[in-house]
């Protein structure tokens, strides 16, 4: 079976393997609801860039759509930086979120703080600035990653503002605002690219970078706006943050969303532990990449090779497991195909074993959903594809069936964009997409 399933596949053109699994490759109108780019300009948003974001207009528009359906109770299991929470706090409907990553679970709450006073946030921050600037920082100390990245000058100004903070900290709201306002501007203060995807290390030098204290004055003053901003047209009832997985979802009410919108981790080798390190590192919470697995990356649904290294051989025992068996056969031809694959290239990547983890995650996913969302509910997933090692996985088709399996009725799925078609530099040649999965209850 396996030599058959391995030549079966592999043998495919990458067209072939596209239409195996019904693909559409065209797409009529090209969007890009499913990026964070949009929110950049929108207030309290733009507080903290996360790439992993989606649109909040794209999100608010949905909402509105489902409010005059009736009731309307909106719900994400992978809250990120809080784009639901926020546009369902907008839209004056109850809202909640599930995040497992600690450092971006801060970053959400943090701007769920919004109906706090503007002045007394100016207040705490000018405090901690007058305190930096009086007693100055120190440059030695920090991890490697942290030393790369900016010059002496430039970290002993972070350095002092992160001690001034760390001494006037009381969880309050405006300490925590302005712990936000002090991690949003470490990258631009870099003068290295400080990317914001999976290893966060300098590669090229920027034209130029931000002074710190300058930066961080900015930062808190539109802030600030945007809380007053916001404040004039705040409508609904605070939403609510879990720290928690979203393959259990425990503290969420049963039939309690009868809207779910949320965008799980893609199946493209993504470290969504590593997209922090850079601010984990500066403020202490980690000392270097190995420090991820334990702090992080173990709370997390397996999307990376990083995150099954525990699982080391054990691909065919995930796949035996109850909650694939919908998918069971498609996914076991592609699994041994990447396992024959993967003794072809240097890295050897254990790929097989990060696509039977990740579904085997998303079926307790789709089984927590079933439980969490009202029998008429509908469900929408923002997802992409993946092809490691050029081998085409069909995610949105998989994710369907499995939240079929799970107790919904139906699911469609809607291109919105192409993704890998600029394939200089690429590891395959094989063109990816992004759009929306909707499953109704």
């Amino acid at each position: 079976m396996k030599k058959t399933a391995t030549k079966s596949l592999k043998s495919r053109t990458v067209r072939e393997q596209l239409s195996l699994y019904g693909v559409d490759q065209e797409v009529k109108k090209p969007d890009t609801s499913s990026t964070f780019l949009d929110n950049l300009s929108l207030p309290v948003h733009r507080w903290y860039r996360y790439s992993a974001g989606f649109s909040a207009l794209w999100v608010r528009d949905l909402i509105e759509r489902e409010q005059a359906g009736g009731e309307c109770r909106v719900f994400d299991p992978f809250a990120g930086s809080g784009t639901v929470l926020l546009e369902g706090e907008a839209c004056g409907v109850a809202a909640m979120g599930v995040e497992a990553h600690p450092f971006v679970a801060r970053v959400a709450r943090s701007k769920l703080l919004w109906r706090e006073d503007p002045k007394v946030f100016r207040e705490f921050a000018a405090a901690v600035l007058a305190t930096a600037r009086k007693q100055g920082g120190d440059a030695d100390g920090y991890p490697p990653l942290i030393e790369k990245c900016f010059p002496r000058h430039t970290l002993s100004r972070l350095d002092a503002l992160r001690r001034a903070w760390e001494s006037a900290a009381d969880s309050s709201p405006a300490s925590e605002l302005t712990w936000v306002a002090l991690a949003s501007i470490l990258r631009e203060c870099s003068p290295v690219g400080t990317a914001q995807w999976q290893y966060v290390l300098p590669k090229k030098s920027k034209a130029s970078a931000t002074d710190a204290y300058r930066a961080f004055e900015t930062k808190v003053y539109l802030m600030s706006g945007d809380m007053a901003t916001r404040q004039r047209h705040a409508s609904g009832p605070p939403a609510i943050l879990h720290a928690g997985d979203a393959r259990d979802c425990a503290v969420v009410p049963a039939q309690w969303a009868t809207l779910v919108i949320t965008s799980p981790p893609y199946t493209n080798n993504y470290d969504y532990a590593d997209a922090t390190r850079l601010e984990m590192s500066f403020f202490g919470d980690v000392e270097g990449w190995g420090d991820l697995q334990e702090t992080v990356r173990k709370f997390l649904v397996c999307s990376c090779t990083q995150h099954v290294a525990p699982l080391n051989g054990q691909w065919l025992q995930i796949l035996a497991n109850p909650v694939l068996d919908s998918i069971r056969s498609d996914i076991t031809a592609v699994c041994e195909t990447l396992e024959a694959e993967r003794d072809k290239h240097g890295g050897k990547k254990p790929y097989h074993t990060m696509i039977a983890a990740y579904f085997q995650d998303m079926a307790k996913v789709w089984l927590t959903l079933r439980r969490v969302a009202s029998q008429d509910g509908l469900v929408c997933f923002v997802v992409g594809d993946s092809a490691p090692y050029g081998i085409y996985v069909p995610v949105e088709r998989w994710l369907g069936e499995l939240a079929i399996a799970a107790g919904f009725r139906s699911f469609t799925f809607e291109k919105t964009r192409n993704r890998n078609i600029k394939w200089k530099n690429r590891k395959h040649r094989v063109p990816l997409h992004e759009g929306r999965l909707w499953v109704k209850g």
